[in-house]
């Protein structure tokens, strides 16, 4: 809604939603966390005003990508003509001692290979 707020957006749709509680990942250990079914299942789409052209994902944190992936799948079913993208304001580098990449920005991709959310970089 900020965004909005701020002349950042063209229109500003809350389309996605939590209705199951899943794990955090940043709190999960390796292994327990959740898997890109366990997101995109507990996400419910909101009714849309209208079918929408370009939707943008927002995230605080990307870490493996599934939680985007998921939701992203989730929007692209809801709505198979829509360019659907995603931003997130800090990726993890896992045990990086180079702060500066942490906060660097990049342009990436996150897609499903091997049963699995991949990211890179």
């Amino acid at each position: 809604m900020a965004l909005g707020a701020l002349g950042l957006a063209h229109e500003v749709w809350p389309g996605i939603t939590r209705s199951a509680a899943v794990t955090r990942s940043a709190t999960a250990r390796v292994g327990e966390r959740p898997t890109v079914r366990q997101h995109y299942e507990s996400f419910t789409i909101t009714a849309a005003p209208r079918p929408p052209p370009r939707i943008v994902l927002i995230d605080d944190v990307i870490t493996k990508g599934r939680t985007l992936l998921a939701a992203a799948a989730k929007l692209h079913d809801a709505f198979p003509h829509a360019d659907v993208r995603a931003f997130a304001m800090v990726r993890s580098l896992g045990f990086s001692t180079r702060i500066d990449r942490l906060l660097a920005p990049c342009v990436g991709v996150v897609y499903w290979a091997r049963g699995d959310a991949r990211r890179e970089p």
